[in-house]
């Protein structure tokens, strides 16, 4: 009998529970002690095994550390932030030790090898992952555990856990930044006293002495304040990825082993301060960047700080205290004026003012009272309300919106990959001009040919070119965020700047959507009340505005068979055994010549009845439309309606175009038409029956009081219906384009100039060092001031 591998008990004869681990094949006493070891093997924490002092409890005891990711395989743990979609799940991550585009290539290229996965996307600004996985496949566990093999650790994103995880981050900068400040400043004291000539009579041995001193006060600047540095390189060159910091600890390390050298032999200079200093520099950098990138991203978390963790729950026996996650509909709670809202719930009672400028950038706060629905994360101002939930948190429009804004900040337009990817080359480019300059100086000058190869490292390390791009990006998402555009694709802020059309659908877009019943007219024997509420059953489930104006005339007794929506049609369906259409003069009446908004219902005899309707514009749309001509943009109208409210509309407004009677795939056969003429055009609408077109145009929106299926399908939502936040995005997506290519033509230019000048010498080290630092922190800078739009 041998010890088990796992928790050291005697293994039975003829037993037969192996694996293999370091190429060897282990032998574990019994089935569970075997599944255990392979778990932890496998989700690459077999360190465990080389570095315990004791054997490991037997087969029901796992490590701590494996243990904790395997709790984030429970389903009542995953509630909090995991989705479904798709039947495949879902999750945000915040992920530690990301510095560069680079770690993020290495993390999504490394994820989608791992069975299950469906996708991985990593925003280096927000520091966070998307990952998408098929949960029967492969268990988050060991996804999570996929970070840690190369070097990564990561965690669902929770904002109270982000503001710790920051904290610490924080901390642990300035730790490393007072350890590599003040050694700096007693190596730069010693420097100056040694090769500024302050001290000309100063012997050969108080030299030496002074040099000794300066490489222990270096110590702790290489081997604790530059560690992070040092990591980073190695995670890359371990996973055969080149990243930013392979340079910066080539740089540093050859500068330190350069200076100990010549200390030890008592020939050539030594670059202690130039080390300290360097250090220091690239810290501070760091530093600032992490809170350029923490204000960058600020915007989702702060929305997510309005997801209220308490409500007050009404029940039989009294008030009582609840968690806000654990809501289900149907139940009722109470809500005093000042409180935040905890779940999209309808009011019961009461009369208020509530503040959902969190939701629509919409700052005055708008009347709410009872039969209106509120949303999770609004404030009450005024009264004490009494709501029944109609949802729970995890299907709240605030969780909607988040998920929304970090699938955009996730997904990658096609500018940040070619950044990504120009970043990752442009290391392999440095490096080797680094050589070859060093080569080169051997032949002139092999005294200098060290430390000039040291500035080339130093001034051309690309930090710059992979903060260009991403900064830009996730500044001017939250910006839009801020004031009321949820951007859901990535590629909107690309697109929006090339827009030369703007196409809007009519009803409930350019119109309020809030259609009223002006008249009825009787076409055949039948009663007002009577088809008055056969229109209303037949509407009775639709979305559409349209249905609407029929909510008053509803007739319980009236049950609709067999409903059938024919989208950009109408409605058709079967009552007490006869067939009922309800819809537009085209289907039902094609003779008719109608002025104004109308709908007709009918049964297999013919039209029964003509309903006129009443939609007014939109304060704004005319306002639009105007502007949209001001700054050069073509303007149409795609509508279903065919009677003459559309010409009126069109009149009124003063568009170059309109196309009446349009259904879902006219609509699609315009846009494709527009593209194949050259014109990239911006899609606005709200129906079902613009689901096709949103999701075929170049880039589109939706309005907050549209269909789910409409917002689903559009790039973009305005969160507030205002119109006007169209041009608002678009002015926005222009500003971001022209500062990612300034950032651009700054960070090549200053590579360009410097790379020449560094590898004829005219560069020194420490030189070299501000001016990385200054061009990186430049960049950073720059994208920010998107935010103050």
């Amino acid at each position: 009998m041998a010890g088990c591998f796992h928790c050291g008990e005697p293994v039975p004869a003829g037993a037969d529970f192996r694996f293999e681990f370091d190429g060897e094949q282990k032998a574990c006493c019994c089935p569970g002690c075997q599944a255990v070891a392979r778990t932890i093997i496998d989700c690459g924490l077999g360190s465990y095994y080389q570095h315990r002092s004791a054997p490991a409890p037997k087969a029901d005891a796992v490590p701590d550390e494996l243990k904790q990711l395997q709790h984030y395989d429970l389903a009542e743990i995953q509630q909090d932030f995991v989705s479904e979609k798709d039947r495949l799940k879902e999750v945000q991550l915040s992920i530690a030790g990301l510095s560069c585009a680079a770690c993020a290539w290495l993390i999504e290229r490394h994820l989608s090898q791992v069975a299950g996965v469906a996708l991985i996307q990593v925003n280096t600004t927000t520091e966070r992952a998307r990952l998408r996985w098929n949960d029967d496949t492969v268990p988050l566990s060991r996804l999570l555990a996929a970070f840690a093999e190369i070097g990564y650790q990561a965690r669902p994103f929770l904002p109270h856990q982000q503001e710790q995880d920051y904290n610490r981050q924080v901390k642990s900068y300035l730790l490393r930044l007072g350890v590599a400040g003040i050694a700096s400043m007693q190596v730069m004291m010693v420097g100056f006293a040694l090769y500024e000539d302050l001290f000309p009579d100063i012997d050969a041995d108080l030299i030496q002495y002074f040099r000794w001193i300066s490489l222990w006060l270096s110590v702790p600047v290489m081997g604790y304040s530059a560690l992070p540095f040092y990591r980073n390189a190695w995670r890359g060159v371990k996973n055969r990825a080149l990243n930013m910091d392979l340079p910066v600890s080539l740089a540093m390390i050859f500068a330190f082993v350069a200076s100990v050298y010549a200390t030890v032999t008592h020939t050539g200079e030594v670059y202690y301060e130039c080390v300290s200093m360097f250090a220091f520099l690239l810290l501070t950098g760091r530093f600032l960047e992490m809170r350029a990138r923490r204000k960058a991203s600020e915007t989702t978390a702060n929305l997510s700080h309005h997801i209220p963790m308490l409500a007050r729950l009404d029940t039989p026996d009294g008030e009582q205290e609840v968690a806000a996650k654990t809501l289900i509909p149907g139940q009722r709670v109470l809500v005093a004026p000042g409180s935040v809202i905890p779940a999209d719930a309808v009011i019961l009672d009461g009369t208020t003012s509530v503040d959902e400028s969190m939701l629509t950038g919409e700052h005055l706060p708008v009347i709410r009272q009872a039969g209106d629905p509120v949303f999770a994360g609004t404030t009450n101002v005024e009264s004490p309300l009494r709501l029944q939930v109609l949802r729970p948190l995890a299907e709240a429009r605030v969780s909607e919106i988040l998920r929304a804004q970090d699938d955009a900040l996730a997904e990658k337009p096609r500018v940040a990959i070619l950044a990504d990817q120009l970043s990752r080359y442009f290391v392999a480019l440095l490096l080797l001009a680094t050589l070859g300059t060093y080569l080169a100086w051997l032949q002139f000058a092999p005294d200098r040919a060290f430390w000039v190869m040291l500035s080339v490292l130093v001034a051309t390390c690309p930090c710059a070119l992979s903060l260009a791009t991403p900064t830009a990006l996730t500044v001017a998402t939250s910006r839009l965020t801020r004031s009321g555009v949820l951007v859901r694709r990535a590629h909107v802020l690309d697109t929006l700047p090339k827009t030369t059309r703007v196409v809007f659908d009519k009803t409930g877009t350019l119109t309020r959507g809030e259609v009223t019943l002006a008249s009825v007219v009787l076409l055949a024997e039948h009663s007002e009340t009577e088809v008055l509420a056969i229109a209303a059953a037949l509407e009775a489930h639709s979305e559409h505005p349209i249905a609407r104006a029929f909510l008053p005339y509803r007739d319980p007794r009236l049950q609709v068979n067999g409903r059938e929506n024919r989208i950009g049609r109408g409605l058709c369906g079967v009552i007490e055994g006869r067939s009922w259409r309800l819809g537009s003069a085209t289907w039902l009446n094609p003779a008719a010549e109608d002025t104004e908004l109308c709908v007709y219902l009918a049964d297999d005899d013919g039209p029964v009845a003509r309903f006129v309707l009443a939609d007014p514009l939109r304060e704004d749309a005319e306002l639009l439309v105007r502007q949209c001509k001001a700054q050069g943009l073509a303007t149409s109208i795609l509508t279903g309606d065919g009677s003459g409210q559309a010409e009126r509309v069109a009149g009124l407004l003063g568009v170059n175009e309109l196309v009446k009677n349009a259904g879902p795939d006219d609509k699609l056969a315009y846009l494709r038409a527009r593209d194949a003429a050259g014109e990239v055009c911006l899609m606005v609408g709200d129906g079902i029956n613009d689901a096709p077109v949103l999701a075929g145009a170049h880039v589109s929106f939706a309005m907050a009081g549209g269909t789910d299926i409409a917002k689903n399908s559009a790039d973009a939502i305005l969160l507030g219906d205002d119109l006007q936040r169209l041009l608002s995005a678009r002015h926005v997506a222009g500003r971001c384009r022209r500062v990612i290519k300034q950032n651009f033509s700054w960070a090549l230019g200053y590579n360009l100039v410097i790379l020449p000048l560094a590898a004829m010498g005219y560069v020194s080290p420490w030189f070299a060092m501000l001016g990385m630092s200054a061009s990186s922190l430049i960049v950073m800078t720059n994208s920010l001031r998107l935010s103050r739009l």
